[in-house]
């Protein structure tokens, strides 16, 4: 049976589990008694990927810390292996990891395009490819996507432009692990109350973004997390699809 009864003991990849949302899902696992691989990019986020392991074990949860750059594919594959030395093979692998870039087309280098492919669409197809490899039958993939992928807009080509791949890579997927009882899904998120959100943005966008939205606010960090959850027990049956939570700010 594919359903989770509980998460104590489960092992759970989260990448980007140092900060932001990876570090509430990492908490969130923990109170659940799950055992955490917390990944981290380099040596800027280490301090941070320290704490969230030391808050994992407060909280009732085993934690270990993987460092890399996921754009270097041996990375990924190097992160389950870590995984499954450290705890065992895996139950539940979720991918936080995006970079936002918003500026015009005529404005837009082919390293910028490359660098976007690279993260948000390459990264993404080979992170489902390797858990799979390493995981349980079973077993939950989730990827965070975008709500922008039903957006009509500008200025957002290469960051929606490569988190759509995602979409089918997640499809295709969940295909093809049916026979292991494992499923695939995204989370899209509207635009998140977070760190990685202000930088590409002025005063009157970020003003803007509210107004599409329940209760004039952004996507809060707390609103995610607990669907992600439900994706890895009761939403088990959920498969192949990306859910827009968003608070209405797009839909399809």
């Amino acid at each position: 049976m594919g359903k989770f009864n509980s998460l104590n003991n489960k092992v759970v990849v989260i990448t980007g589990g140092a900060k932001n949302l990876g570090r509430l899902l990492s908490e969130t696992y923990a109170r659940e008694g799950a055992n955490i691989i917390i990944h981290h990019h380099n040596d800027n986020s280490l301090k941070q990927a320290n704490h969230t392991l030391e808050t994992v074990k407060d909280l009732g949860g085993n934690g270990a810390i993987f460092s890399g750059d996921l754009t270097q594919i041996e990375n990924i594959q190097a992160l389950f292996a870590f995984a499954e030395k450290t705890f065992g093979k895996i139950d539940i692998a979720i991918n936080t990891v995006g970079k936002v870039l918003k500026q015009p087309i005529a404005d837009t280098s082919e390293e910028d395009f490359d660098i976007m492919q690279s993260i948000n669409a390459k990264q993404a197809y080979f992170f489902i490819k390797y858990a799979e490899q390493y995981m349980n039958d079973d077993g939950k993939i989730i990827s965070i996507a975008t709500s922008l992928l039903a957006a009509y807009t500008g200025f957002y080509s290469t960051y929606a432009g490569e988190k759509a791949p995602l979409e089918h890579y997640t499809r295709a997927a969940s295909k093809e692990f049916m026979a292991r009882g494992i499923s695939v899904n995204n989370v899209a998120p509207g635009p998140m109350d977070t760190p990685f959100f202000y930088p590409q943005e002025s005063d009157d966008a970020v003003a803007f973004h509210k107004s599409q939205a329940l209760h004039n606010q952004l996507t809060q960090i707390e609103d995610i997390a607990p669907i992600v959850k439900f994706l890895t027990l009761e939403g088990w049956w959920i498969n192949g699809q990306t859910l827009f939570a968003n608070g209405g700010y797009t839909t399809r």
